[in-house]
C-alpha cells in the first residue's frame, strides 16, 4: 500500500485500484480550512487524471468525526473580502469530489455536519457506522449549505424532506439517517472504513471504462425527462461499445476466466 500526501491535511492511500482519500486534520475534527480545501481539490484533480484509480473511498483519520464542516474559527477572523476570496477555494473541494469521474464511496462515522456531510453527499454511495450523526445546520449560523447541500440532498430524499432538514438545521443519528435515505448502508460501529473499502474493491473489479461511463450516465441523466435521459445513456453506451474493455469482457466471459481490463 502506497501513500501520498497533499498538503498537511489530506492523504491518499492506494489499495490496488481503490484510492482512499483520507481527511487528516484530527486536531480540528477535519474542519475544512482554506488550506485543507485546496488540498482536497488537488488530490481530486490528481485522482481524476489517474487511470489506475478505478474507485475512490473518502474516509477520515479522526476517531469521532468524519468532518465537522467549514472551519468556523478561521472564518471568524475573516473580513468580507477574505470570505469572498475563499469561496472559489472552498467550492473547489466540494466540486472536486463531486466531479470525480470514477465511482466514489464515503466512509462516515461520528460527526458529518455541514460541509462535512456535503463532502459525503458528493459521493455516489455513503456507508455509515452506528455512531454517525449527520446534518446540514448552516441556517443556525446564518448561512446556507454552500457545498452542494441544497441541490444534492433533495436529489436523495425529495424536496419537502430536504426542506424540513435544512430549515430546522437538525442532526440525525445513524438509524434515522439510513431510514430517510441520507446514508445508504448502515454498518456496525468502527466498520465504516473497512466496509467502504470492501465495497470499493467489488466495484473496482469491473471495467474502468464501464464504471466511468455508467457514472456519467447516472449523473448527467438526473433531472432529465426519460427520453432525454435515454439519449444520455445511449451516448455513454456508445463510449463503451467499441472499447478494449468491452472486447476483453466478452472474451473473458466466453473463455470462463476473470477479465484483465485494459482500461481503455
Amino acid at each position: 500500500m502506497s501513500e501520498e500526501r497533499f498538503g498537511e491535511f489530506v492523504l491518499v492511500r492506494r489499495h490496488g485500484h481503490v484510492a482512499e482519500l483520507v481527511l487528516d486534520r484530527p486536531k480540528a475534527m477535519n474542519a475544512v480550512s482554506t488550506d485543507m480545501a485546496r488540498s482536497i481539490a488537488g488530490a481530486c484533480a490528481a485522482l481524476a487524471a489517474d487511470p489506475e484509480a478505478r474507485v475512490v473511498v473518502l474516509s477520515s483519520s479522526h476517531e469521532r468525526a468524519f468532518c465537522v464542516g467549514a472551519d468556523l474559527k478561521e472564518r471568524n477572523s475573516f473580513t468580507d473580502a477574505d470570505l469572498l476570496r475563499q469561496r472559489p477555494v472552498a467550492r473547489g473541494a466540494y466540486t472536486g469530489v463531486l466531479e470525480l469521474p470514477m465511482p466514489t464511496v464515503a466512509a462516515v462515522h461520528g460527526f458529518a455536519l455541514g460541509g462535512g456531510f456535503e463532502l459525503a453527499l458528493s459521493c455516489d454511495v455513503i456507508v455509515a457506522d452506528r455512531t454517525a450523526v449527520v446534518g446540514l445546520p448552516e441556517v443556525s449560523v446564518g448561512v446556507i449549505p454552500g457545498g452542494g447541500g441544497t441541490q444534492l440532498l433533495p436529489r436523495r430524499v425529495g424536496a419537502a424532506r430536504a426542506a424540513e432538514l435544512i430549515f430546522t438545521a437538525r442532526r440525525l443519528e445513524a438509524a434515522e439517517a439510513r431510514d430517510l435515505g441520507l446514508v445508504d448502508l448502515l454498518v456496525e460501529e468502527g466498520r465504516d472504513r473497512e466496509e467502504a473499502l470492501e465495497l470499493g474493491a467489488r466495484m473496482a473489479a469491473n471495467s474502468p471504462v464501464g464504471l466511468r461511463a455508467a457514472k456519467r450516465a447516472l449523473r448527467l441523466g438526473q433531472g432529465l425527462d426519460l427520453r432525454a435521459g435515454l439519449e444520455v445513456e445511449d451516448a455513454a453506451w456508445r463510449s463503451t461499445a467499441f472499447s478494449a474493455d468491452r472486447a476483453e469482457g466478452v472474451a473473458a466471459f466466453n473463455e470462463k476466466r476473470a477479465p484483465r481490463w485494459p482500461g481503455e
